[in-house]
């Protein structure tokens, strides 16, 4: 699979302070029905976005996702905790985010959002903080060197590096997932297979 590159991302921020956002949460589990990862976007947070009746929400954050602005999340801590469904990073890829800020993901969650094409970003408590206090304000997130940027060029300049584990950060930086990593060498492979005979 393919999806857009990511080295350098700049977005206006949505947070979601809430801890422990499962992924029940993130894609409700009676919208597991599909393989398909296109329009899973509509089913993200659904019983956050939606109230009973099926009436969209106004007083959400989430009202401002999906306009193109708003790329990067910021969550409370232990994001993604629950159960494993790659749905969960289809919904939030679908719905228009490309990473993901927290002081603590969960593991599971963190591995299917890598292989998907979505960055979970772990920053330290204290750039979490700042994060979860500013909603809405532009953060530069750069795969390359690992950092993440905030309130450039004003007195509240932001600076914190992450890690990424190597090989999920060059699939990111290439646009591929770990099958098309090795799809892309099958040049390489076959002439290393020529060459021993």
């Amino acid at each position: 699979m393919t999806f857009k590159p990511l080295t350098r991302l700049t977005s206006r921020t949505i947070v979601l302070p809430q801890e422990n956002i499962d992924t029940d949460q993130i894609i409700p589990a009676r919208f597991l029905t599909t393989t398909q990862r296109s329009g899973l976007g509509e089913a993200a947070f659904y019983d956050w976005r939606y109230d009973d009746e099926g009436r969209p929400r106004n007083d959400t954050p989430l009202a401002l996702a999906g306009q193109g602005t708003h790329e990067i999340l910021v969550a409370g801590s232990n994001f993604g905790c629950g159960s494993s469904r790659e749905h969960a990073p289809w919904a939030l890829l679908d719905f228009g985010f490309r990473a993901v800020i927290s002081s603590d993901i969960a593991d599971i969650f963190k591995n299917n959002a890598l292989k998907n094409g979505l960055l979970p970003v772990t920053v330290d408590t204290k750039t979490h903080n700042k994060l979860l206090q500013t909603p809405g304000t532009e953060v530069s997130i750069d795969l390359v060197s690992q950092t993440v940027r905030f309130g450039e060029g004003s007195p509240d300049e932001w600076q914190a590096v992450f890690d990424v584990e190597p090989f999920a950060r060059r699939c990111l930086i290439d646009g591929v997932d770990p099958l098309g990593h090795l799809l892309n060498q099958a040049g390489a492979i076959k002439a290393f297979e020529n060459a021993r005979g």
